[in-house]
C-alpha cells in the first residue's frame, strides 16, 4: 500500500490517519502550557492580594461595669454615673497594627452622657488587645431620664447605647495602610452581677 505524506500508519492499530506536522503539534502543546501557566499565576495573584490586603479591625465591647451611681437631691435632682468599659480590638491581618485612642460615646435612652477615651494601643498580627477606659458622668439632670433610670435600677438592668470609633495604621517596614472602625451597640447591663446581659451591634 502506498502511503501519502498526509497519512501516518500505526503498527498497533493497523490504521491510517491524517498526520499533523510537528510544528503544529509543538504549537498546540505550547498554547496549552501557556494557558495553564496564566491560570495558575492569576490564582496565585488573587490569593496573595486576598491574604495581604489590609482590613479594618474588629471591635467588641466585652464588659461595661457600673462602678457607682449617686443621686443628688440638692439643689435639684441630678445623677452621677461612674463606669469602666472594656473593648476588644482584634486584628485579623498578617500585619501588626497601631491604633490611637479609642473613643466611645455613651448614651442612656437617647440622652448623651459623655465620651469614654482609652490610651493608644498596639495589636500584633493575627492577634487581639483589650482596652480599658474609665468614665465619670456627673450632673445628669433631665428629670424624665432620671425617673426611668430609677425604674431600671429597681429592675436590675440598665440599657445603654454606645458608639465606638478607632483609627490607626498597619503595615510592615515602610509600607503603612490607614485603618478605621466604627461600632454602634445597644447594651443591656445587669447591675446585680455587672455583666452585659444582651447586646446588638452594627458596623458602619
Amino acid at each position: 500500500m502506498k502511503i501519502s505524506k498526509e497519512t501516518c500508519y500505526s503498527s498497533y492499530t493497523n490504521l491510517l490517519w491524517p498526520c499533523q506536522p510537528r510544528t503544529e503539534q509543538n504549537h498546540i502543546v505550547f498554547s496549552n502550557r501557556f494557558r495553564v501557566t496564566c491560570t495558575v499565576s492569576l490564582l496565585l495573584l488573587f490569593t496573595t492580594v486576598y491574604i495581604f490586603w489590609p482590613s479594618d479591625p474588629y471591635l467588641k465591647i466585652v464588659r461595661l461595669k457600673l462602678k457607682k451611681i449617686k443621686i443628688h437631691r440638692v439643689p435639684h435632682i441630678t445623677v452621677d454615673i461612674s463606669m469602666v468599659l472594656t473593648l476588644r480590638v482584634q486584628n485579623a491581618d498578617v500585619y501588626s497594627m497601631d491604633f490611637g485612642a479609642v473613643d466611645v460615646a455613651v448614651s442612656y435612652r437617647g440622652k448623651p452622657l459623655g465620651h469614654v477615651t482609652s490610651e493608644n494601643g498596639h495589636v500584633r498580627a493575627m492577634g487581639s488587645s483589650f482596652v480599658d477606659a474609665d468614665a465619670e458622668f456627673s450632673g445628669i439632670g433631665v428629670l424624665p431620664e432620671i425617673l426611668l433610670l430609677l425604674e431600671d435600677l429597681a429592675k436590675g438592668t440598665v440599657p445603654f447605647d454606645t458608639v465606638s470609633q478607632v483609627k490607626g495604621k498597619m503595615g510592615i517596614l515602610f509600607f503603612h495602610f490607614p485603618i478605621k472602625a466604627k461600632l454602634t451597640c445597644e447594651l443591656l447591663v445587669s447591675t446585680i452581677n455587672q455583666t452585659i446581659v444582651r447586646q446588638h451591634c452594627t458596623y458602619e
